[in-house]
């Protein structure tokens, strides 16, 4: 069974994310690989997808949303996954008492889900490094505001381990539905 795991990212957190994905899946047998999805033409040979998307201010990156809609037929005929990643530090619980990992997801994600019909979508903890060159005029004017700069923990949070497990649940996943 061949598997894409296709990504849009932004610092390069997203693709460690696939890229991880990848080959936890290929450990478990599959073929997999990982490729932004600018890079990805038809998906005819891939019997699965993985699709993920760093988020910013609660939004998916616009490049893996435009990939969701343009491929929404062959991404619906096949088992599909979501992940993003974004939510920066380690901190499940934010001070309102909600799940961060839930009250993060990518408002995009409730229109995909109904054209796209996943069996499953998850957020991972992200990466930030405020020495990386700002993208976007969000966060050239987030690094000229010491207080929102300051606001932002950086590091890597991404948690290696839930990202194995996650894969290695669509492993068995699709082992259990291969002929």
């Amino acid at each position: 069974m061949r598997v894409l795991v296709a990504y849009a990212t932004r610092h390069g957190a997203t693709a460690g994310i696939a890229e991880h994905i990848a080959a936890t899946l290929a450990d478990r047998g599959l073929t997999a690989e990982a490729r932004s999805v600018e890079e990805v033409g038809r998906l005819e040979e891939y019997d699965a997808v993985v699709l993920g998307g760093a988020a910013y201010m609660f939004h998916w990156l616009t490049p893996a949303v435009r990939f969701a809609k343009k491929h929404r037929a062959e991404l619906s005929s096949r088992p599909v996954w979501l992940f993003s990643s974004g939510p920066l530090g380690t901190d499940r619980v934010d001070p309102e008492g909600n799940d961060v990992l839930v009250a993060t997801r990518p408002k995009e994600l409730e229109e995909l889900t109904e054209l796209l019909k996943p069996r499953g979508e998850q957020v991972f903890f992200g990466a930030y490094d405020p020495e990386a060159p700002p993208i976007g005029i969000g966060e050239r004017l987030t690094r000229h505001m010491p207080a929102a700069r300051e606001s932002f923990p950086s590091g890597d949070f991404r948690d290696w381990e839930a990202i194995r497990l996650w894969a290695e649940q669509i492993a068995a996943e699709l082992d259990t539905s291969s002929p």
